[in-house]
């Protein structure tokens, strides 16, 4: 097979230059995997540059990999991190005896055993190849290149430590960029709780209610709402809650329930059918998805994922904005409810950064106010994960105008790169 391919254009993206695509955008093409393509991809340049933009990483010819997929596995892995969606759907193109066969090829290099762990942690079953007796552990996630957490759990069989910040039924990454690298040195935590501890007790009780007031009409203004004062301040006082009570699914539908006021005409609790976000056709009442709900089949796995991912971020020094992303973003691409989805996923970030200990409980970030006030870009940061998705989700509509999802879409709301969204809650917290 060829994987490496002279470029000037991906998919649409013009390259800086004309130069080699390697690495997962070469892998991808070559197998057709049915994924996104990545934020950035890799280009070897003819003129022997090396820099990085927001879409593509241009490294010099002796860095060109071999032209094989375990080249370019191991280029990949090394300079772009790991990609656990492309593992998924590349192994579910080899069998395993192929898969056996790229694993051998350095038994004990550093990237065969990733691939090697990789595949057994994501199918959940073991090869046919002998515990590993010597070595040393290295780690899964290159904490260089992506968040990841401090406690990995050892495999003493692959010699790694496996510090991915999820699960294997929920795990978005998040990539370390310069301006997230910026967000996390400021420490905007310190600077937060320096500031506030010289404001007068009372003052901070005025401030706090008002904060509290003014997020809870944001929310609902976001949704196109515009609820009675005795609404806002009741949602107001559970924001103000906001870390006290452990995730779980019975507290995602009480939340439900407090957000939604008038519940004759939804079915409460996790959905039982099809869900997306958009709008019909004025004329035929036709579909017109900009965002295709998790099928409902698979709400109840993907909720349990992403809870325990929050058990594991919350027990681990990993940086409280990140794992707020990964937790409420991840909430509302799921779209688990018919409706309250947006107010409970914004919630979910006050609850993070509360219970994470980035802002004293009660005292929020007004969050949902920023993002009222950057909402064309809260909209692009959902599209960035939604709109290329809607080119791998088989669907018909129902009767009712609805839409049935007809192929197997678990792992697109497993496993996506949240960097995008991650940059822009961080925007909005230190704003």
């Amino acid at each position: 097979m060829q994987y490496s391919r002279k470029i000037n254009i991906f998919h649409g993206r013009t390259a800086p230059e004309e130069g080699i695509l390697v690495g997962y955008g070469a892998i991808i093409e070559t197998h057709q995997l049915p994924i996104p393509i990545p934020h950035v991809l890799s280009l070897i340049s003819y003129k022997k540059r090396q820099y990085i933009n927001n879409q593509w990483r241009v490294l010099t010819p002796r860095h060109n990999p071999d032209d094989t997929l375990y080249k370019q596995l191991s280029f990949a892995i090394r300079y772009e991190g790991i990609n656990l969606l492309l593992f998924k759907k590349l192994f579910q193109k080899l069998n395993e005896e192929e898969i056996i066969a790229l694993i051998q090829i350095e038994p004990l290099g550093q990237y065969s055993r990733k691939i090697w762990f990789l595949y057994e942690w994501l199918f959940q079953k073991h090869l046919d190849i002998p515990n590993l007796k010597t070595g040393n552990y290295t780690q899964l996630v290159d904490p260089k290149t992506q968040y990841c957490i401090n406690n990995g759990i050892k495999s003493s069989r692959h010699k790694i430590i496996n510090n991915l910040p999820g699960t294997i039924n929920f795990c978005p990454l998040i990539f370390k960029t310069p301006k997230l690298e910026q967000h996390t040195s400021d420490d905007l935590r310190r600077q937060k709780l320096s500031f506030l501890k010289d404001i007068k007790k009372d003052i901070l009780q005025r401030t706090s209610a008002f904060l509290l007031l003014k997020d809870s009409k944001a929310s609902f203004s976001i949704e196109g709402e515009s609820p009675k004062s005795k609404r806002t301040a009741r949602w107001g006082k559970i924001i103000g809650q906001a870390g006290i009570k452990k995730l779980t699914k019975e507290e995602l539908i009480r939340l439900q329930h407090i957000v939604i006021e008038n519940p004759r005409f939804i079915d409460m609790g996790f959905r039982k059918k099809g869900g997306f976000v958009g709008e019909h056709d004025r004329n035929t009442g036709e579909a017109i998805p900009e965002h295709i709900s998790a099928k409902w089949e698979d709400i109840e796995l993907l909720i349990e994922g992403l809870i325990d991912t929050n058990n594991i971020l919350s027990n681990d020094e990993i940086d409280a904005v990140i794992s707020a992303t990964i937790i409420a973003f991840g909430f509302v691409f799921i779209h688990p409810f018919e409706d309250g989805n947006g107010r409970i996923h914004r919630y979910l970030i006050h609850h993070i950064l509360a219970e994470k200990q980035f802002s004293q409980q009660g005292i929020i970030f007004p969050v949902s106010s920023s993002i009222l006030d950057h909402i064309d870009d809260y909209r692009k940061t959902l599209e960035v994960f939604s709109q290329p998705l809607l080119d791998f989700i088989e669907w018909e509509e129902t009767k009712d105008h609805n839409i049935t999802i007809l192929n197997n879409t678990i792992d697109y709301y497993k496993y996506y790169d949240a960097t995008k969204q991650a940059e822009f809650l961080y925007d909005c917290v230190s704003d």
